[in-house]
């Protein structure tokens, strides 16, 4: 199972020129790679006799020419370019098999990042070697262990930081404690109910620090295009939104880390957040909450721990159905908190409603993949047939 891990670097002012030259060497790599695949491909479809582009002979011509035409490509390692050469082949491969977009150019100031080799880089505590370079600081040691793979530098609103995959055989954390099963409702007042009752509050982080982001985005429209106080003021509102970020991403692992290592099984609700986004009056808070990062780090934490998450349809009528006796609501208004089954008169909160909805969910599909209750008719299994020939053991 591969793994990452992101730490934070913490290096000087040379060492922080240094990577970025080379996170703009790897950028020069891939938008050079990109117009010689698209006019090479071009001229393939002209004339079939002319070979067609692929990433191995674009990486032999850089090597060919880089030493005459581009010689400050070489202060810096030679993975930098190499390896963005290669992910531009994967982004190909990616794009014909119909996975994703037609790979675009790469910006300065927003694709800022390398990729180092297993062989290129070396991590020893809270030390991270970079060739041509040497140590830089960490603010933490890598958690994982096992083999390393690779390792890519990026930058994020002027803080470096260093992504490690290291491929772990055996599992990194300890087995869930198996409380059962859970069902998580997620919302916009509460970030997450669970069937428990418990309830997991957002940070809102957009929304706290909005005034600020307003403020900032103010000024640096009114600085001069290419001055120092523009770059100041970019840097400013990059900081800003990082820490948006910081604080959003914090209050997900929480909740993820927290569900994870108590409950083997979690049922979640496959909510269309595209639609939802529509909804003008609720849009900026729906965005505020990251339902889809909240939903990717449950599934690879409960792998980790030997859990799993099951999706329930998002058709499904979680809200409007009564936990207790079935009973379904034609209407419920999405400004009603609670309300009481006509069938069996019990008062349901809205939340935590849902939440045991998704919870039974989770129970019926357990029970359908291994036979029981709710999974139909089985099928009688026949005796396996004895072979026809049957020589004696010699142990026996």
């Amino acid at each position: 199972m591969l793994s990452a891990h992101r730490i934070a670097l913490d290096p000087n002012n040379l060492q922080a020129t240094y990577l970025a030259r080379s996170a703009g060497v790897a950028r020069f790599a891939y938008n050079w790679a990109l117009s010689e695949w698209r006019r090479q491909y071009v001229a393939h479809q002209a004339d079939p006799t002319l070979p067609s582009p692929s990433q191995f002979s674009l990486r032999r011509q850089l090597n060919a020419i880089k030493r005459e035409q581009f010689p400050w490509m070489l202060d810096v390692t030679k993975n930098a370019p190499q390896m963005a050469i290669i992910q531009l082949g994967n982004a190909f491969k990616n794009f014909f098999a119909h996975r994703a977009r037609y790979p675009k150019f790469r910006r300065k100031g927003v694709d800022d990042r390398f990729t180092l080799t297993n062989d290129q880089f070396r991590v020893d505590g809270k030390r991270f070697y970079v060739p041509k370079l040497g140590w830089v600081g960490m603010r933490e040691a890598l958690r994982f262990t096992g083999r390393v793979l690779s390792a890519t530098v990026s930058r994020r609103a002027d803080r470096w930081h260093v992504s490690i995959t290291v491929d772990t055989t055996e599992a990194s954390l300890p087995p869930t404690e198996n409380q059962g099963v859970v069902g998580i409702d997620l919302g916009v007042s509460a970030l997450a109910t669970l069937s428990t009752g418990e309830q997991w509050p957002s940070p809102k982080a957009l929304r706290s620090l909005l005034d600020r982001l307003r403020s900032l985005s103010r000024s640096l429209s009114r600085k001069v295009k290419g001055s120092r106080n523009r770059d100041r003021a970019k840097r400013h509102l990059a900081r800003l939104h990082a820490r948006i970020a910081n604080m959003r991403r914090d209050g997900i692992h929480k909740l993820t880390t927290s569900v994870t290592r108590r409950f083997h099984t979690i049922g979640i609700e496959d909510l269309n957040v595209k639609g939802m986004l529509e909804n003008r009056c609720l849009a900026r808070a729906i965005a505020d909450m990251g339902f889809h990062e909240l939903r990717r780090q449950l599934s690879y934490k409960s792998a980790w721990r030997g859990g799993h998450v099951v999706v329930v349809d998002r058709w499904y009528p979680s809200s409007k159905t009564c936990s207790c006796c079935g009973h379904r609501l034609e209407e419920l208004a999405l400004g009603t908190r609670s309300w009481t089954c006509p069938g069996c008169g019990v008062l349901h909160d809205r939340d935590v409603n849902a939440a045991v909805n998704l919870k039974n969910m989770a129970m019926s599909s357990i029970a359908t993949a291994c036979g029981g209750n709710g999974s139909g008719p089985v099928r009688e299994q026949g005796a396996k047939p004895v072979p026809a020939k049957q020589e004696p053991s010699g142990k026996s």
